[in-house]
């Protein structure tokens, strides 16, 4: 079992036919993934190696029924693409665009989150389910099939612990890269549920970065909500105080938000901290092969 995205994946790509779109839709559909078809203004009637592209979200679903919705549009359209997905009923929506105004997030949040919908991003590079679907940027090559879920704000990081993961003999269940912006439609706490609740993960392993409380929030949620293990990397603890270090979410404002603070916080709730990405993979093998010894 996965989770956000697996077989059952019907996909739609918004902003098929740009560069970016193109690309990463043949390559999920490469992958296995069920895209069946792509949303472009204007370019209805078109197709994209074998896809077919619809003017609007609405005639994709009367047409193909997808139910989940990939969006590759330019920023100052992307908060509008995500209105238009979920108002023509898609359940999932998985936003990859970056430099979407902190503002405008705010207002699709309180737009989606009423609704039931699954946003994960943006500024995200989406969620892969090993053997089953990729939606997004990730190199699903370096993955493999099996029982440990990955949730992240960086997408990069996620890949290094997958691939070390991976050639240290242990599968993943699904992949989510939640995003790096100060507002997300998906939190760590949000996924964290999700892991717990699907039988076929054994353990997390959650990369967190410097900037804001998520992570602290999460320490929480893992210590009185699951049994499911957790292992952790947080990135920056060399970064000085008051920069961004990549993502707009993470700054660190005064004392708080520091790695040392989220890594204190979540070694307060039982939760093992990678020093760097390679001992955090290490931990999640570790831990595993305790729970099957």
């Amino acid at each position: 079992m996965a989770i956000v995205v697996d077989r059952d994946t019907r996909l739609v790509v918004q902003g098929i036919t740009g560069r970016e779109g193109s690309f990463h839709a043949t390559r999920n559909l490469r992958y296995g993934t069920n895209v069946v078809a792509g949303v472009t203004p204007s370019k209805g009637g078109m197709d994209v190696e074998g896809i077919p592209v619809f003017d609007t979200v609405r005639e994709a679903v009367a047409e193909t029924s997808p139910n989940t919705a990939m969006v590759f549009v330019p920023a100052r359209f992307a908060a509008d693409a995500i209105y238009e997905a979920v108002d023509a009923g898609i359940e999932t929506v998985i936003c990859i665009t970056e430099g979407l105004p902190a503002h405008d997030m705010l207002r699709v949040y309180n737009h989606v989150r009423p609704r039931g919908v699954t946003l994960i991003g943006p500024n995200c590079p989406g969620v892969l389910s090993p053997g089953k679907a990729n939606v997004g940027i990730i190199p699903a090559e370096i993955f493999s099939e099996g029982s440990v879920g990955l949730v992240s704000r960086s997408g990069t990081l996620t890949y290094q612990i997958g691939h070390e993961l991976t050639q240290l003999g242990i599968g993943q269940s699904t992949i989510v890269g939640i995003g790096g912006d100060p507002v997300v439609g998906s939190s760590f706490v949000d996924v964290l549920a999700r892991f717990e609740a699907d039988p076929e993960t054994e353990l997390v392993v959650m990369v967190g970065e410097i900037g804001g409380a998520e992570e602290e929030k999460a320490a929480a949620f893992i210590d009185e909500e699951m049994s499911t293990p957790v292992v952790a990397y947080i990135a920056g603890f060399t970064a000085p105080p008051g920069k961004t270090m990549g993502h707009a979410g993470a700054i660190i404002s005064g004392s708080a938000g520091t790695a040392r603070a989220k890594k204190e916080a979540l070694e307060a709730h039982g939760v093992r901290v990678g020093t760097n990405p390679t001992e955090a993979a290490r931990l999640a093998a570790e831990t595993v092969g305790a729970r099957t010894a």
